[in-house]
């Protein structure tokens, strides 16, 4: 008994070093992920960024994430969401503009319980890290698609559903984009996903850019805030080159 008890605690040694003084949510993947994502830059585990997910993952194809940021002083310069446990675990990068407000909405996939983590990079080059707990059953990333199971999709792909609504001096937007965000662990799919959108004023200017990984989840839904402008334009494109546009 004694042996097996020394044994037990050697084993489990590795795990705790890797954990990371002042992680809400102590994980073996930080490390890892901190120089993969966050390019090894200092970091602070912030409480004023919040990431609000449901306790259980219900549908673990369709969790949905809210990232909140607005108790930050400054602008931030980009925005990194991930998974820490998927097998995909990068989610999006946002290059904001100034007139983007830090607070964003989105759905994805997870493979099994997981901490989800939003990092913002403040203006003195310092990730302001925000943590939350997802409990899962799993299998979120390696299900068959549901999308594809539908006849004519093909023909709606692409399809922007929602708008832009005024909130204050401020304007919610909120989408629903059709397609399947196929990411390649299902056997026989190849990877098909919106890789890259922009969010750009009427005259073209862009307003905030998104690098986006299959992590996402199909038909994906997304929900920002914009300083001022009433209109904007949502432009998008996939890893097949298609391209597609919504005025909102």
């Amino acid at each position: 008994m004694h042996r097996r008890s020394m044994l037990l605690g050697l084993l489990g040694m590795p795990l705790l070093a890797a954990a990371v003084e002042g992680d809400p949510l102590p994980s073996v993947m930080w490390d890892y992920h901190h120089q993969r994502l966050l390019g090894g830059a200092p970091f602070v585990f912030d409480e004023r960024v919040q990431v609000h997910v449901p306790p259980f993952a219900e549908d673990s194809r369709q969790v949905p994430v809210e990232v909140d940021a607005r108790a930050l002083p400054g602008r931030f310069t980009r925005l990194i969401l991930w998974a820490e446990l998927n097998p995909i675990p990068h989610v999006l990068t946002l290059y904001p503009s100034a007139d983007i407000v830090p607070l964003l909405a989105i759905r994805i996939r997870v493979e099994q319980a997981t901490p989800i983590r939003a990092a913002l990079l403040d203006e003195q080059g310092v990730w302001r890290v925000g943590s939350a707990w997802v409990d899962a059953a799993g299998g979120g990333c390696t299900a068959p698609s549901v999308v594809r199971a539908q006849p004519g999709w093909e023909q709606r792909l692409g399809q922007v559903l929602g708008g832009s609504f005024a909130r204050d001096d401020n304007q919610r937007l909120r989408v629903q984009v059709s397609h399947p965000m196929d990411n390649g662990l299902v056997g026989g799919i190849p990877e098909f996903y919106l890789d890259r959108a922009e969010l750009r004023s009427p005259a073209g200017e862009v307003l905030a850019r998104f690098d986006l990984y299959p992590a996402v989840s199909e038909n994906p839904t997304l929900t920002m805030e914009v300083h001022g402008h009433p209109r904007s334009v949502l432009w998008l494109h996939d890893n097949n080159g298609n391209e597609f546009q919504a005025e909102l």
